[in-house]
């Protein structure tokens, strides 16, 4: 048989003599040192018993509150192939000391066999959508070998099972890490050990816990301490803690890139104007190219992220053309900015999904993104603010300065920590309403959803609801959302 010279010369990489299968029961033991039951494979890895789906290996973790083997019943009824454990049972399985020291070293040996370039996102504000852009652009321009972590898996349980779930033939993987408090993303930094590590911003989340935003920004650039050899920092060129972030990143071997306005800026943004879907079209100097591209997403905050996962897909190799497409083709994640259009009475109401986190930073910046949203009438559920200790009532009142600046028209108020904005917006004249402003507060989304009920809203409405996750206004933009449809 013959074959064309194009099929003949068809470049060949150390990947393709790969297995196909995420994991063997082999490759699982040998990776974590435990001892297999027999011979299987596995599609998947999960830690929740709800979650799992044909094929999956299921760890059976054990926490405080839980022991994941209560739940291996359901695993296997659910499809699972095998499942990792610390007990015997009478099903595949690999056995080993501990299930969460196991998983650990399961994302280490799939760190290990894939090669892949791999980019560590952190960040107050911003972490999940750079991730989810910078995974689109490198995506697109391996054709699909590209991994990264799924919702917001970005602790110490969900970045290695992350890495677990990475294919040995994975060419770029992208990683969240979150954190609380300090020290916890040094940990999560040598499960990735990241080739590039982007820090978005640095603004008062969990101030509560670390008391400043100088411990803030030390605790973000714990992430540069994982840093692989030769590998770059990218960070953020506008920030007040900018030369904080650069010791940290040069005590760190780093190479350094930063985005933003600043004239120092490697990633330097030139211009950028409104562009007929709402988004923007941004013109931009990447390390001395001068590029044009859309960013899909509405907003400054979404301008000065393009910059950020411009950067990043440059310093990991990938393609500048594929992430500016990925950026013009990106949708609002769920409970990040995510926009739908609500049937109500004389038409549709915009109604903005940003119900999964919220601070001050992020609150100014969507408060500033719905006064530049076309309406006519603007309306806000703000949901409190979390963790932010002895800061919250100030900071709380504060953002009665950029609901004046956003022209809003109504706000519905959500938890006891609003109290404080509830009581600012109360006083008689306030100086920096333009307008007035009518107000309610509401101790939860039940009586949120009463509230805007009974408020009524109207075609042409734009609405903005935000708060912290443990707030629960998921359940708001869910009932409004599933009415209107």
């Amino acid at each position: 048989m013959s074959f064309h010279p194009a099929l003949r010369a068809w470049p060949r990489d150390k990947r393709d003599a790969l297995g196909l299968a995420l994991w063997t029961s082999a490759g699982i033991a040998e990776a974590t040192g435990g001892v297999a039951s027999g011979a299987f494979q596995c599609a998947g890895v999960e830690i929740d018993s709800r979650d799992v789906r044909s094929g999956d290996l299921f760890v059976a973790l054990k926490g405080e509150a839980t022991d994941g083997h209560r739940f291996l019943a359901k695993a296997f009824a659910n499809g699972a192939a095998a499942a990792l454990v610390s007990e015997p049972i009478d099903a595949p399985h690999v056995l080993v000391a501990d299930t969460t020291e196991a998983l650990a070293k399961l994302a280490a040996a799939s760190r290990v066999r894939a090669q892949a370039v791999r980019v560590g996102v952190t960040g107050s504000v911003g972490k999940t959508g750079v991730k989810e852009a910078i995974f689109a652009a490198l995506d697109r321009s391996s054709r699909g070998a590209a991994h990264r972590s799924v919702r917001s898996y970005n602790n110490h349980v969900g970045v290695p099972l992350s890495l677990a779930r990475m294919p040995s033939r994975s060419r770029f993987g992208v990683f969240e890490m979150g954190m609380n408090h300090a020290g916890e993303i040094a940990g999560l930094t040598q499960h990735v050990r990241p080739n590039v590590a982007v820090i978005t911003t640095i603004a008062p989340a969990h101030i509560e816990n670390l008391g400043s935003e100088e411990a803030i920004a030390d605790a973000k650039a714990e992430i540069f301490g994982g840093l692989a050899d030769g590998g770059t920092a990218v960070i953020p060129a506008d920030s007040v803690h900018y030369d904080r972030l650069l010791v940290h990143a040069r005590e760190a071997g780093a190479k350094v890139v930063s985005f933003g306005r600043a004239a120092h800026a490697q990633a330097r943004l030139l211009d950028a104007i409104p562009s007929a879907n709402g988004g923007s079209l941004v013109t931009a100097d990447i390390a001395g190219t001068r590029l044009c591209y859309s960013v899909a997403e509405p907003g400054d905050h979404w301008i000065m992220n393009s910059l950020a996962v411009m950067a990043a897909v440059q310093a990991a190799g990938g393609d500048l053309a594929a992430a500016g497409l990925a950026l013009a083709e990106m949708g609002g994640l769920k409970g990040r900015g995510a926009r739908h259009r609500v049937a109500v009475p004389g038409g549709h109401a915009l109604l903005i999904d940003e119900s999964y986190n919220a601070n001050p930073a992020s609150m100014r910046a969507t408060l500033k993104q719905l006064g530049q949203t076309p309406a006519t009438r603007r309306i806000a559920v703000l949901g409190s603010m979390k963790e932010l200790g002895d800061f919250a009532p100030a900071m709380h009142a504060q953002l009665i300065e950029p609901l004046a600046e956003a022209h809003v028209d109504h706000v519905v108020l959500v938890g006891d920590e609003m109290l404080s904005l509830s009581r600012e917006l109360g006083k008689a004249g306030a100086a920096q309403l333009a307008a007035p402003l009518t107000f309610t507060h509401c101790g939860s989304p039940g009586e949120a959803i009463a509230a805007l009920e009974e408020f009524g809203l109207t075609g042409g409405d734009a609405v903005l609801v935000k708060g912290s996750n443990s707030v629960g206004l998921g359940r708001l933009v869910a009932h409004f959302v599933d009415r209107g449809r």
